[in-house]
């Protein structure tokens, strides 16, 4: 009897840890599973609730797959749209491009060992409306293009042609006026109605900032490449040995591009397209003249056909410290040359004379000089401070137009 009892006790205790067990982890499992159906079964049971669930949750996704992320210096995490930047791309070409044109240039080349013997030849480039009535902005390179070696002469152009887009038609246009030192030119085709290109604030162009170029490469009318500022003021020496202040960019620019536009983000003309750096190791280095500062000269070349500079007269040689300190002169301009009948020649101005000032500002380069000079008028008086012999003195110059 004691080991039924035994038995029995043992029987009545493993029910009750049963029960226990029951009570403590079957009951909950059951109820949470029951629970977690009735929420579901509420949720996707009322409209409104399920489709702000499913919003959010398109939402979140989309948001994601536009917006990589990016990781700042300061170690937190930002999200950036790119999904913008191609609609950029398509506004900006499709409002610049009508006013685009490519250019075709016919020119002589002459053979200077065969006397009389001479061929036609092209060269291409691209231009800018900037009049609804024809006129064309473009480069003085593709215009004036004369050249000469021992082997042959290139003459000036003889004929020039207009392309305008989306139509093949040869349009001949004359040349208004062409500048060397800027390397700018204007032409024109009789036709109105055209498409002048907004143009923008080059002062206000950013390093980084999106860029367009847009042109006639390799005879390729309306290519457009895109990329962004490189630099800006960006001193470049051209192949005529002429300095000029540019934009940099990477957007592509090849032959045929000069004389084309490049433009910002919202489709306004930041600069003319006008050289590149070419070579080996060398990738992504175009170069455009900022659009602020053609526009006095395209105004003076449709108005004078030229552009009307103050002149000296003078031909002179920067003078660095080591020369300075070699010839025991002080740094400066050294004036080699005084040209006849100019305001230097009707000035007390001799030729070793050392220009070392003018206007009240230390000068030490011609191009510093150059730059004071053009920043006056046709008429108006430049004091330059003068040292001869050790002694210093000015001299009042009035300014010529350049011949």
């Amino acid at each position: 009897m004691k080991e039924n009892n035994d038995f029995f006790k043992g029987f009545n205790d493993s029910s009750k840890d049963s029960s226990s067990f029951g009570k403590s982890f079957l009951l909950p499992f059951f109820s949470g599973i029951l629970g977690t159906i009735l929420v579901i079964a509420i949720i996707f049971g009322v409209p409104n609730i399920r489709n702000s669930i499913l919003n959010i949750s398109t939402a979140k996704t989309e948001e994601t797959s536009a917006s990589p992320s990016l990781t700042s210096n300061s170690g937190t995490v930002q999200t950036v749209s790119l999904s913008n930047y191609s609609d950029t791309a398509i506004y900006s070409a499709n409002k610049v491009l009508p006013s685009i044109v490519g250019i075709t240039v016919e020119y002589t080349v002459t053979s200077n060992f065969m006397q009389g013997i001479s061929q036609l030849a092209q060269a291409q480039g691209s231009g800018i409306i900037i009049s609804q009535d024809g006129y064309i902005l473009t480069n003085n390179h593709i215009i004036n293009s004369t050249d000469s070696s021992v082997y042959y002469e290139v003459s000036k152009a003889t004929k020039v042609y207009v392309y305008l887009y989306n139509d093949t038609t040869p349009y001949e246009a004359n040349i208004i006026g062409t500048d060397e030192q800027t390397d700018l030119a204007v032409i024109k085709i009789e036709k109105d109605g055209l498409t002048a290109a907004e143009l923008g604030d080059s002062n206000s162009v950013k390093i980084g900032e999106f860029a367009m170029a847009i042109g006639n490469p390799l005879g390729m009318q309306s290519s457009v490449t895109s990329g962004i500022i490189s630099a800006v003021n960006r001193t470049v020496t051209g192949e005529n040995g002429n300095t000029y202040t540019l934009i940099q960019t990477d957007a592509a620019i090849n032959s045929g591009n000069s004389g084309g536009a490049l433009v910002n983000s919202e489709g306004k003309v930041i600069g003319i397209n006008t050289l590149k750096l070419s070579g080996t190791g060398v990738e992504g280095m175009g170069f455009a003249i900022p659009i602020n500062d053609t526009i006095d000269i395209y105004k003076q070349l449709i108005e004078h056909g030229k552009v009307l500079r103050p002149y000296i007269g003078i031909e002179g040689i920067d003078i660095t410290e080591s020369m300075a300190e070699k010839y025991k002169l002080p740094v400066g301009i050294y004036i080699k040359v005084i040209q006849n009948s100019s305001p230097a020649a009707s000035a007390d101005l001799k030729t070793g004379d050392v220009i070392v000032g003018a206007n009240g500002t230390s000068v030490k380069t011609m191009d510093e000089l150059n730059k004071i000079k053009e920043s006056k008028n046709i008429g108006d008086t430049l004091e330059l401070e003068i040292n001869r012999n050790g002694q210093t003195f000015k001299v009042n110059i009035k300014l010529a137009e350049q011949p």
